[in-house]
């Protein structure tokens, strides 16, 4: 009887092995996307068994010559990454633009905003006029095309028009849906924000 529990207690120590080998090299927080009270808004779980592993947010190796706090957004591989330093960053799944609407460059975050308005711009208006109803402004709210948190990207010219913000389409991660904005989970844009100065840079690829 004693063989068969050290037997049994041996087995479930190698089976533990073998699932944190599966997470060797980075850190995910899959438990984080439970309800939330944000600011009075109560945002619901998401699902996140029906998130790809992949697009989880977590710590992965990320070698780079970009400052801690600068923000890499790849478009082709839908991941957004936080340099954090020491070879380190802070990895979400995102949604990128469909296309047509695809963009490349260089910006930096210029203003943050909790809980935003959303405005849709003209161009939108005149493609979905069943939209121009929203052209003074869409409240904040679960419903909110922005999410809980929004980060504003500017570039030489002002106001680049793009942002990265939170979506209630958490099964739009992954994908190429947008007009040209990157959105994210709203419990990952929550942490993003919390994480991001105003003025750090961002990179689209």
């Amino acid at each position: 009887m004693r063989m068969k529990s050290f037997a049994i207690v041996a087995a479930f120590a190698l089976s533990t092995a073998i699932a944190g080998c599966s997470t060797i090299g980075s850190r995910v927080f899959t438990n984080n996307y439970g309800p939330m009270t944000d600011a009075g808004y109560r945002l619901p779980r998401i699902p996140i068994e029906k998130v790809p592993f992949k697009y989880r947010r977590q710590v992965v190796s990320y070698d780079t010559d970009e400052r801690p706090g600068t923000i890499v957004v790849d478009t082709q591989n839908k991941f957004l990454y936080y340099v954090m330093g020491g070879g380190e960053a802070m990895r979400y799944g995102i949604g990128v633009g469909r296309e047509g609407f695809e963009w490349r460059g260089t910006a930096r975050i210029a203003v943050k905003r909790e809980w935003p308005t959303w405005t849709p711009p003209s161009a939108m208006i005149k493609r979905q006029p069943e939209l121009a109803k929203f052209a003074g402004g869409m409240e904040p709210g679960l419903t909110n095309p922005l999410g809980a948190r929004a980060l504003y990207l500017f570039n030489r010219g002002g106001d680049s028009g793009y942002r990265l913000h939170g979506s209630p389409e958490w099964n739009s991660i992954g994908k190429a849906m947008s007009s040209g904005c990157i959105r994210l989970m709203n419990q990952d844009i929550i942490d993003l924000y919390d994480r991001t100065s105003v003025g750090a840079k961002v990179i689209v690829l």
